[in-house]
């Protein structure tokens, strides 16, 4: 039985025990899929592309630039990294799976598996290069650790050719995946 039968499973015996309401899940599944995302963060990326003034204020201060876009939650201060030719950020939390859920959404599976948690302090750039992430070996990997105080978001670098586009077309390229560090664009 996949997961997703599990959980319709799971849900209609609540909903036929007068536990939970359907509308209160088609709340909460609304929730995140249009106000808590990716796709929160992947504006945050492309207004920082986009604006360097906005930029400076979410390197300084992220927690503050992502309340000007109408995000931020109780997880505590947000820190955004920006990579660059030089500097591949990547986040992990070796602790649980702490987790910047106003601009990435759910956390995915693989992010709360002790392996990724383990991998990713001991020997980064060969779990980057196992999850698709090849960097020269001149570019320094730093690995960031979240908590209960502090996440993190990853500015990826702007993707070459990119010059033009706007603002939405820009946030259209940004992944889940990227604004971890565990992908570039």
């Amino acid at each position: 039985m996949t997961i997703e039968e599990r959980v319709r499973l799971l849900e209609e015996r609540l909903v036929e025990k007068g536990v939970v309401d359907p509308a209160v899940i088609d709340l909460a599944v609304d929730h995140f899929q249009n106000d808590v995302g990716p796709m929160n963060g992947a504006r945050v990326v492309a207004r920082a592309w986009t604006d360097p003034d906005y930029r400076g204020r979410l390197l300084a201060d992220g927690t503050a630039a992502i309340a000007e876009l109408g995000f931020g939650g109780p997880e505590g201060n947000l820190v955004a990294l920006e990579n660059s030719d030089e500097v591949h950020n990547v986040v992990v939390c070796t602790l649980c799976s702490c987790y910047p859920w106003p601009v990435l959404g759910l956390p995915p599976v693989w992010y709360k598996s002790p392996p990724y948690r383990s991998r990713m302090v001991r020997e980064p750039r060969a779990l980057l290069r196992e999850m698709g992430c090849e960097l020269d070996d001149d570019v320094e990997v730093r690995v960031w650790d979240s908590s209960a105080e502090v996440r993190y978001l990853v500015v990826p670098k702007r993707p070459a050719g990119s010059d033009g586009l706007s603002e939405d077309e820009l946030a259209a390229l940004v992944s889940r995946d990227s604004m971890i560090g565990v992908a570039r664009l």
